[in-house]
């Protein structure tokens, strides 16, 4: 077990705030998989403190999926210690700021990782949010740097410690390389060699061998899975069960079909729209759950098709039997 403030949580792997994919229903099923702690999707603080009417849908957090980080984003402290008294209405176990976001329209604003060239003003927007938070602890997520030249994580994780935050988040690569190239794990080892506070390593993890490689290779306290995890929540049961030396059956397709159906229901369930709008927002996950089989290219584009929960059962079944028939076409 870690300790993020006096928030307990399984030294396994976590989950990555990921904006629109990691809603409620996605946190559900990482969960129900064995992740051992999840942040929200990036929520806006000035448009929480403008009354969002989608603050409710983002911030609420259920017992299942606890514990839980709400995750904020934005580069005026003011603000952010206001949005930090709201979402405390919604009991999060930590409040998470994020200064790693690459998307030009959150750095365009000065927040995300541009804060990354601003360590003053990141340390007065963490400053603003641990005074406003109280006894809930404060997390930052950062990137290596702004680009290769500028590789200052090192340097921003002792600022910030400085600023009274409880744990850091390290995705190791810049913000100029946004999801592409390599995470450099040399640059969060050297941030957990300047810190006294818990580390979380992200990068490249997307199965229990890099999982554990990371742990080796950074001395990390805890690490976070994000696009590993697309379509593969048994990616957590796998790590926690390879870190205790327990034995691990990858799913076979057919639990890879259920899950992937017992997911498009929760979609459902939990949105607020129609079931045709809510299947458009599942059809990537579906996709996802296909990756890596015979045929998958033809049936991922299909999933882009779907229009109901009906269609989805249907295309599963006919997944499932193309895989086997493809077995036994191999064995004669």
């Amino acid at each position: 077990m870690i300790k993020i403030g006096n928030v307990e949580i399984k030294k396994t792997a976590c989950l990555a705030p990921m904006a629109s994919v990691a809603d409620r229903a996605y946190r559900l099923m990482c969960k129900k998989y064995g992740c051992a702690y999840c942040v929200s999707e990036m929520v806006s603080a000035k448009g929480i403190c403008y009354n969002n009417n989608k603050t409710a849908e983002l911030c609420t957090v259920t017992d299942s999926e606890r514990p839980m980080a709400i995750q904020l984003f934005g580069n005026e402290p003011d603000f952010m210690a206001e949005a930090v008294r709201i979402v405390l209405e919604y009991k999060p176990d930590i409040i998470d700021i994020n200064m790693g976001c690459p998307v030009p329209k959150v750095v365009n604003t000065g927040a995300g990782s541009a804060l990354m060239r601003n360590i003053p003003l990141a340390v007065e927007i963490a400053e603003s949010a641990v005074k406003s938070a109280g006894d809930v602890p404060v997390t930052v997520k950062i990137r290596s740097g702004w680009d290769s030249d500028n590789i200052n994580a090192p340097e921003m994780a002792k600022a910030l410690e400085s600023a009274g935050i409880s744990a850091i988040a390290v995705h190791g690569r810049t913000r100029e390389q946004f999801y592409g190239g390599s995470a450099d794990r040399a640059v969060i080892k050297a941030v957990k060699e300047a810190v006294n506070i818990p580390v979380i390593a992200n990068g490249d993890v997307i199965d229990a061998d890099s999982c554990i490689d990371m742990y080796n290779q950074t001395n990390c306290d805890l690490v976070m899975i994000g696009r590993g995890s697309y379509g593969n929540p048994f990616i957590f049961r796998e790590t926690e069960a390879r870190l205790n030396n327990m034995p691990y059956n990858p799913p076979t397709v057919e639990e890879k079909m259920r899950v992937m159906l017992e997911h498009i229901r929760l979609i459902i369930e939990l949105s607020p729209k129609t079931e045709e709008l809510a299947i458009h927002e599942a059809r990537k996950h579906a996709a996802w759950y296909m990756n890596g089989y015979y045929g998958s290219a033809k049936y991922r584009a299909k999933c882009y098709q779907l229009t109901s929960y009906a269609e989805a059962e249907f295309l599963a079944e006919e997944f499932v039997k193309l895989q086997y028939g493809r077995l036994h076409n191999n064995a004669m």
